[in-house]
């Protein structure tokens, strides 16, 4: 006999913090607010009862939790190092087996690092244009 336990609503409660800060603080450093709404409708990290119920052992819980946290870690480094890809790809694959739809590569966050630190240079390059009457 196979002893097992049950995900608690605290990590379920845990799941959906950090999806949200996914939401509020790490997409933002990426994406404008007008495509993370896109992954929004996408139902990108979307949780529901029937993800809770595919992970509801305790162990099960705790994996998705440690991708969702390493993922963060991760993707809020100041510098994103290619010495990571690895580990990002290894806890993608964790939250797709978990059903959980993360559709981004690697590559993804780097190239939209560098369109945003590119459209901020720009806009700081306008505002010290001296103004021409």
């Amino acid at each position: 006999m196979k002893v097992v336990f049950a995900s608690t609503p605290d990590q379920e409660e845990m799941i959906k913090e950090l999806v949200n800060t996914f939401y509020q603080k790490v997409f933002p450093l990426y994406y404008s607010d007008k495509e993370i709404k896109k992954f929004e409708g996408l139902q990108v990290l979307h949780t529901s009862t029937r993800h809770f119920e595919y992970f509801g052992t305790l162990k099960e819980a705790y994996q998705v939790i440690t991708s969702l946290q390493t993922l963060i870690s991760i993707l809020e480094s100041h510098t994103l190092e290619l010495k990571h890809k690895g580990i990002f790809q290894k806890n993608v694959g964790i939250l797709k087996e978990y059903g959980l739809f993360f559709p981004f590569d690697f590559e993804q966050f780097i190239e939209a690092k560098q369109d945003k630190e590119k459209k901020m240079m720009f806009l700081v390059s306008i505002q010290r244009q001296p103004m021409s009457c």
